[in-house]
């Protein structure tokens, strides 16, 4: 009885000292509102308890699924002006419990305009304080720039350095201390962003996880409106959804069998030689067969874009992406995400015709207007790995709507510029993923941690010399391989199943 009644008692004492903790933790979360920091206005500072937050109106089902099961934190949001035009919205949300002493930023996608929370939570859940921004707008597409020059340097960059200042703010101020270690995490326009962290503010951030970057924006665009002149401008050219398995059927046929394993994967694309001359039809056009206008829009798809001068402004696609080709040049008329740089940034004309652009006079007139706003591209890091800092880029082979050739020229400027592979090898490593579209999905081992990846290179010294990624089927994973440091490539070793990552070694590529 005695036990029963001593163990009730300290059942009762921790169950009091655990509802201290969570009132204490709740008093301090609402303090943060009084909170002064410059050119911030702390708006909310609420502590929320376990599995009840909900996005706000208006935010995605994935939102609402991946917040569902959140551990109690503290939420604060504020508005930043570090100009006079500017309306930026933050958020930093704090674990009530089991911080794990660090800071992950997140980044965004597109245009933005929306606080990343399905990448917030999963911050969050990793016991990370973690931030995001709406980028200074909260309208879709790329209008809000229109007679808005410092809403679109917010855009570009200021507004994910002003929020990691406030932030680190916010953490110092719940916590008592500052993060230990600060991250960036983004891809897409997020790993564009992050590129802009390490060339703008190399002191922001230990390590970096820059996705699919979209970047140099103004040449992605300028790419973007050479595919879908060529595509849709013409009826003759343009080639129908049903077509593209065709294609890609044709492409896999061609390459599949390079890299030693016939899987319905391109190990290494950079190896394919395809002529879609192969597809021409005989008689009828069919969904199986290209016309003669149509083979050659294929071509204009697969090779880089350039000036009549012969200037690459951007690569192509890579061969075995061609399922994704629709999302660009799908039509009937291409996405605003695909125009709206140029019509309102650009010439700022909100009625400007895409059918108009010409690629040797407006690629050079967007980098003038930009200036080097918007483009991340300067190589030289060095004040970012001067101190440690490492940069972790990766890439989907098969993305339909950044070329992954980009991730790959950027990658080989800053090894030229830090001095050599060798060297740039202990800062900056790549990892290409066969049949990946863009940021996830796709054919291929598309799910992989990137994230403790970068936590052992930064806190314990361990660069990583492949990562694991894995492909699953309603839920079930049904392949894994690994991810290399490119120029590496994931090759069969001979024994074992094709399908287990253990199954291939990292090697140099066969040229």
């Amino acid at each position: 009885m005695t036990r029963i009644l001593t163990g009730g008692l300290c059942a009762l004492m921790l169950a009091a000292v655990a509802n201290t903790d969570v009132a204490a933790a709740g008093a301090l979360c609402a303090a943060l509102s009084s909170l002064k920091l410059p050119g911030t206005t702390i708006t909310l500072a609420r502590a929320v308890e376990a599995g009840t937050f909900a996005p706000p109106a208006g935010g995605s089902a994935e939102a609402g699924r991946l917040t569902a099961t959140l551990p109690a934190f503290c939420r604060v949001a504020a508005t930043l002006k570090p100009s006079a035009d500017s309306d930026i919205k933050v958020e930093v949300w704090l674990p009530a419990s089991g911080w794990n002493g660090k800071l992950q930023a997140v980044g965004n996608g597109g245009w933005a305009g929306t606080i990343s929370y399905p990448a917030m939570a999963e911050a969050l859940r990793r016991g990370y304080a973690t931030t995001s921004t709406d980028t200074g707008h909260s309208e879709p597409g790329g209008a809000f720039t229109l007679g808005h020059p410092e809403k679109f340097i917010d855009f570009a960059y200021r507004s994910e350095h002003e929020m990691t200042v406030a932030a680190k703010a916010v953490v110092n101020a719940y916590y008592g201390s500052a993060p230990k270690y600060s991250y960036w995490n983004g891809c897409s326009t997020g790993g564009r962003q992050g590129l802009a962290e390490v060339q703008r503010y190399p002191n922001d951030f230990d390590g970096v996880i820059a996705g699919a970057q979209a970047n140099p924006r103004t040449h992605l665009n300028a790419w973007h409106l050479s595919l879908v002149n060529a595509a849709l401008k013409d009826p003759a050219a343009f080639i129908p959804r049903e077509k593209y398995p065709a294609i890609h059927r044709a492409v896999l046929n061609a390459c599949d069998a390079l890299d030693g394993v016939e899987d319905g994967l391109i190990g290494d694309p950079a190896r394919c030689r395809f002529d879609p001359q192969v597809l021409a039809c005989q008689k009828d056009d069919g969904r199986e067969c290209l016309t003669a206008r149509q083979i050659e829009t294929v071509r204009t798809l697969m090779r880089p874009a350039k000036t009549s001068r012969g200037e690459e402004v951007f690569p192509g696609y890579a061969p075995g992406s061609e399922l994704g080709w629709p999302a660009v040049v799908g039509g009937p008329e291409p996405a605003a995400l695909t125009i709206d740089h140029y019509k309102y940034v650009v010439f700022k004309d909100a009625a400007w015709d895409w059918r108009t652009f010409d690629i040797d006079r407006d690629v050079a007139v967007a980098d003038k207007v930009d200036g080097g706003t918007i483009n991340a591209v300067n190589p030289n890091i060095q004040p970012f790995t001067g101190h440690g800092g490492k940069l972790l880029l990766y890439h989907g082979w098969a993305d339909q709507l950044v070329a992954p050739g980009t991730s790959i020229n950027y990658y080989n400027s800053v090894v030229k510029a830090l001095g050599g592979a060798s060297k740039a090898a202990a800062s900056v490593r790549l990892f290409m993923a066969p049949g990946m579209g863009h940021c996830s999905g796709g054919e291929g081992p598309n799910t992989f941690d990137v994230v403790s990846a970068l936590e052992r290179w930064v806190e314990q010294g361990l660069p990583p010399d492949k990562i694991v990624a894995s492909h699953a089927t309603n839920g079930v994973v049904d392949r894994t391989r690994p991810l290399c440091p490119y120029p590496q490539v994931a090759v069969y070793t001979g024994n074992g199943s094709t399908d287990d990552a253990n199954s291939f070694a990292c090697r140099a590529p066969a040229r």
